[in-house]
């Protein structure tokens, strides 16, 4: 099966609420490498003004992810996600994103292309809090491979 050119355009409905975890963050920082205090001690996070740890800015790709599944889920979009390998990925961010958060995403299927037997289907997750206010926008490019 190819991937579906047709979902270009398409926006899935909101995600569930992801509820930032304090542990969630220490863990990604962790696995990340990432060092600053801010990630992992209130106190730290507190001193620059925020109201708890804050997450590495590579953190919204957790979040991202839990919304692409929609699509890459859909038998019908024609993605082997075996045959998945990520050609980009670009944060925009509008504040950091804070352990306690609830935040909900929308994914844009912006678009689908194929070239040399390799779809490029290109993504955008807009992240906010519940009220709506703007998180993070993380914008995706996946390179699936053909079958043959």
């Amino acid at each position: 099966m190819r991937v579906d050119p047709s979902f270009a355009g398409r926006v899935y409905p909101p995600t569930g609420v992801y509820e930032v975890a304090r542990t969630a963050v220490a863990a990604f920082a962790e696995a990340t490498g990432a060092s600053h205090s801010a990630y992992t001690d209130p106190a730290a996070a507190q001193a620059l003004g925020h109201p708890d740890v804050i997450a590495p800015p590579t953190f919204a790709v957790v979040v991202a992810q839990a919304a692409e599944a929609q699509y890459i889920a859909d038998p019908a979009a024609g993605v082997d996600f075996s045959r998945v390998v990520h050609a980009d990925e670009r944060f925009t961010h509008h504040r950091p994103i804070r352990a306690g958060d609830r935040l909900v995403t929308v994914l844009h299927v912006e678009s689908v292309t194929e070239r040399a037997g390799i779809s490029l289907v290109s993504t955008r997750c807009e992240i906010a809090d519940e009220s709506g206010e703007p998180v993070s926008t993380v914008r995706s490019t996946l390179a699936v491979r053909g079958e043959g």
